[in-house]
């Protein structure tokens, strides 16, 4: 019997957001995935190993996924990553693939998942907590109420009318275009909150889009609400 292979959201930083699945496959499971060359680098691995200890004695399996604009490059990463899962699925092992925030958001684990399951393996995706709704938590704000709508946007990808339909709009990765998508916030006239490393310890706070600082980190997630919502 082959193992299975779970994508699993550890939520967006503080560990208290884990769900009880998470930990408990996290428990019941042997053999850990982690992004990156090290687990103790990873930022997922450091929240899961808050929340289960146990963690630290599991066998790991750390994931180069290529962070790159050549795809071949990308696609072959991605090859070798699920190749490498594939080997313990064949043991008849599981193994429980640790993700930031939802495994069906902005998730690298989504490009093993079609590898994985074209090849004619199982997966099971662990739902976790998205960022933009911790951040909305955090800062006390709905994101959408009575008929709103919500849309979130890549802010890397973002062209510039993005911003023009009504509702509550999320941009996430926004640091390497931070300066460009501040002042379109500007222009905008919505109301602007921003968080950044939303549940972790150097978390920070930012109310208006003229407070967004310039050196904002990777994980800053912005939320824009119209003026009268």
């Amino acid at each position: 019997m082959r193992g299975i292979a779970y994508g699993v959201g550890v939520g967006p930083g503080d560990p208290e957001l884990m769900t009880l699945k998470a930990v408990r496959l996290i428990r019941e499971n042997d053999v850990i995935a982690v992004p990156g060359r090290e687990a103790e680098r990873s930022v997922a691995y450091r929240i899961a190993l808050a929340a289960a200890p146990e963690l630290a004695q599991k066998r790991l399996l750390c994931l180069e996924m290529p962070m790159v604009r050549d795809r071949a490059r990308i696609w072959a990463g991605h090859r070798a990553a699920a190749q490498r899962i594939e080997a313990v699925l064949d043991s008849g092992e599981n193994v429980v693939y640790l993700t930031l925030g939802d495994p069906t958001v902005y998730c690298t684990f989504s490009y093993l998942q079609r590898i994985l399951e074209a090849d004619g393996y199982g997966v099971e995706l662990v739902s976790g907590i998205p960022s933009f709704c911790a951040a909305a938590a955090r800062l006390g704000v709905p994101l959408v109420e009575w008929d709103e709508a919500l849309s979130v946007h890549p802010a890397v990808h973002e062209d510039e009318s993005a911003l023009d339909t009504p509702g509550t709009h999320v941009l996430m990765k926004s640091a390497s275009r931070i300066a460009e998508v501040r002042q379109r916030l500007l222009q905008s006239g919505k109301r602007v909150w921003m968080v950044e490393n939303c549940g972790m310890d150097n978390e920070r706070v930012f109310r208006g889009a003229q407070a967004i600082p310039e050196d904002a980190g990777y994980f800053s997630l912005i939320i824009a609400k119209d003026a009268d919502a």
